[in-house]
């Protein structure tokens, strides 16, 4: 735990990612395998459930601390993260405990999970005592499942690759599904990473996918494309589909279907199961899968923009409430069903596809689907324009046909490793953002370096025109994202000075500033007070042009609802 809490600290100190490479690959060379297993679990985004209450973990820290409910409470708001807050206000332990990383999960936290708060008031305050303060801060970030750290999983596949002498990508391709909830990090597991490379490696893959390829944004105006991209006929150009991006995996006659997330997910698309008997054993594809109008034909025309009847993609915040469901029953699978749109075959008859062109892919692809001939499997649709204007044009039909834009793939490309270029490019063309002009009305602290700095802020409109003689200010948006450091510290400042009332963590403002806010998709909502939910809502900009009067209403919001 002491050189897992060493390592945590040494990545958190630096923006340098080569510091953080070096630091990585300093511990996995020394770290047990044992050890090293669940280093990479919980670098690479592994989080366990959460294994303590957080009420019992303030309520503990209080009691073993001394301070008072107020003063913790208001230490906890100076210091704007619970474990670091926790950390400071224990007695330091004179010594701190050398037991391995692995034992401490297995045999410590893990068996915390589900005890009562009698057993923990015993167990808890006895661990924390055999930790220093930097031990105690990471333990009770795992204890929460808040652990977070500045390194992306690519990081940490260079530093193990590096540290291995190994190929990058055959490192990525190991970590597949290695943070999945069902999988527990091991010595076994972890040699596995790190092994040399053997013959038969891919034939004892089971079900794992591949690493997804990513897209890069394109936002140059299109009139650049020609100079930038070569001619469109270079390109294979698809809708870029508002769901979930998977992977079904049939192999040793079975099938699996992975998120992007690299979480196992087959058990919430009952639907795609009869592609088992569909799909060949070895035939991984690569697709997208969304809410789908069961009335409406898996023909060309279920994609067209000129037809009068509804689109057959349904929002996403349809497949958004069959997600958040824990059972799904079935009047959930029979009011939004799903399929699976494929755009990409990765692997054929038990052979790796990946270093195939994107054209030869797309070919065979076409075959399977036609072959396989189930409703749950459609194949996404390659549109075709004269030059990029033509297909500009037929991208401003994208909301109509609920889809975020268009996909560029280049005909010649393989099939790469995350977002990189050097096997290819993808380009996600997307739509540009809705936007609206609203109000900051609460501010609250934000997590690590903004701890200390209000971030995060909650937005409103009017809820009549400027006209109305009567009308008041109504929440719809929170976004902490957009702003620079330095309009961050600007806006701390004014919310500091503003604030008229707080409520825990929460501060209200006198409202005074103005920001654009962009967000990717909108919808009705029971369980908003403003009757609107929007997706992935962030600052575009702060509009010091304008007052207050001037921001938008729930009418603007109405109006791009349609």
């Amino acid at each position: 735990m002491k050189d897992f809490a060493a390592l945590y600290a040494d990545l958190d100190a630096t923006t340098s990612s080569n510091a953080k490479l070096a630091a990585m690959q300093h511990y996995f060379a020394q770290a047990a395998p044992q050890d090293a297993a669940w280093a990479v679990y919980f670098l690479c985004g592994g989080r366990p459930r959460q294994l303590v209450p957080v009420r019992v973990l303030r309520e503990l820290a209080v009691q073993v601390s001394g301070l008072s409910a107020w003063l913790f409470e208001e230490s906890y708001q100076a210091v704007g993260d619970l474990a670091e807050t926790i950390s400071l206000v224990l007695p330091q332990s004179p010594h701190t405990s050398t037991e391995g990383l692995a034992l401490w999960i297995e045999e410590k936290l893990l068996p915390l999970r589900g005890a009562t708060p009698e057993v923990l008031g015993e167990r808890l305050p006895a661990l924390w005592a055999q930790l220093d303060r930097s031990s105690v801060m990471l333990c009770i970030k795992l204890i929460t499942g808040s652990f977070r750290v500045g390194v992306s999983k690519l990081l940490v596949t260079r530093a193990l690759a590096a540290m291995a002498g190994l190929d990058s990508k055959r490192v990525a391709q190991r970590l597949v599904g290695y943070t999945d909830l069902s999988n527990r990090p091991g010595a076994d597991s972890y040699l596995k990473l790190i092994a040399a490379p053997c013959a038969d490696e891919h034939a004892q893959r089971g079900g794992q996918p591949y690493p997804f390829f990513l897209a890069h944004a394109l936002a140059q105006p299109v009139e650049q494309f020609e100079a930038l991209l070569g001619p469109a006929s270079q390109w294979q150009v698809e809708w870029k589909w508002d769901g979930i991006r998977a992977q079904v995996v049939k192999r040793d006659g079975r099938l699996w279907v992975w998120s992007r997330g690299e979480e196992l997910v087959s058990e919430r698309f009952p639907e795609l199961d009869s592609l088992v008997h569909g799909l060949p054993d070895g035939t991984v594809i690569d697709g997208e899968i969304v809410a789908w109008k069961a009335d409406r034909p898996a023909t060309e025309d279920a994609f067209d923009p000129q037809s009068s009847a509804p689109p057959a993609v349904q929002p996403f915040g349809l497949l958004q409430q069959r997600i958040g469901r824990k059972t799904l029953d079935r009047k959930i699978l029979d009011e939004v069903p799903v399929v699976l749109l494929a755009y990409d075959l990765l692997e054929w008859q038990g052979e790796d596809w990946r270093s195939r062109p994107q054209s030869g892919r797309r070919t065979q692809l076409e075959q399977v689907v036609a072959s396989c001939s189930n409703p749950a499997l459609l194949l996404s649709p390659v549109l075709v324009g004269e030059d990029w204007l033509d297909l500009a044009r037929q991208r401003e039909a994208s909301r109509q046909l609920r889809v975020e834009g268009m996909m560029l793939k280049a005909r010649d490309a393989l099939y790469g490793v995350g977002r990189t270029k050097d096997m290819g490019v993808w380009w996600k063309w997307k739509v540009d953002p809705f936007s609206v002009d609203a109000v900051l009305i609460y501010a609250q602290r934000g997590h690590g370096r903004r701890a200390s700095l209000y971030s995060d802020y909650t937005f409103a409109v009017w809820d009549g025109p400027a006209h109305a003689s009567e009308r008041t200010l109504v929440p719809f948006a929170k976004a902490y994202s957009g702003l620079s450091d330095e309009e961050i510290r600007q806006v701390d400042s004014i919310v500091r000075k503003t604030t008229v009332e707080k409520f825990g963590p929460v501060s209200s403002v006198k409202p005074s500033l103005v920001f654009e806010l962009g967000f990717e998709g909108i919808a009705l909502s029971r369980r908003h007070k403003s009757g609107i939910a929007v997706r992935f809502p962030r600052m575009l900009r702060w509009r010091q042009d304008k007052t207050i009067e001037e921001a938008d209403n729930l009418g603007t919001l109405q109006d791009l609802l349609g």
